[in-house]
């Protein structure tokens, strides 16, 4: 198994930053590589809901479906998914900090086979690649809800 982290401070409240990484159809407004993001059950996202992501990665497109492994309000997200041999899970967390959030998402991908195993590393490198991108979209992405008013409290 192999992880990345990378973290971000977002003007933002936890809260706010919470209801945008909780919704499904945000994903790809912020995570590079995925194409699309979907609710497979019902809402609200608590532990245990679904879902399903296209991916594109490394000129392919998987689709993947996810669970919810943990859900704190406010303060932490983790969200795993299986594909094509590799598994990868997702932990977003957030601590509130002077005048807005500290986002740290973390990111373990791991083989599922002896014959996958020489794409972890592969795709790890994607990962940690496109980490610093996804963050600035992230903080991007909340910054633009909030001036829009499509997220409360701007």
């Amino acid at each position: 198994m192999r992880r990345v982290q990378g973290t971000v401070f977002i003007a933002a409240s936890p809260a706010e930053v919470y209801a945008f990484l909780s919704d499904p159809a945000n994903v790809p407004r912020w995570q590079t590589g995925v194409v699309s993001s979907e609710r497979t059950s019902p809402a609200p996202t608590v532990t245990g809901s679904t879902g399903r992501v296209v991916i594109e990665m490394m000129g392919q497109r998987v689709t993947a479906d996810t669970t919810i492994r943990e859900a704190v309000q406010d303060r932490r997200l983790v969200i795993a998914s299986r594909a094509s041999g590799m598994s990868v899970v997702g932990s977003l967390d957030l601590a509130p900090a002077e005048g807005g959030t500290k986002v740290t998402f973390s990111s373990e991908v791991k083989a599922e086979s002896f014959f996958m195993a020489p794409l972890e590393r592969i795709v790890t490198d994607a990962v940690e690649k496109d980490m610093d991108a996804s963050l600035a979209r992230l903080k991007a992405a909340i910054a633009e809800g909030r001036d829009s008013g499509a997220i409360p409290g701007g």
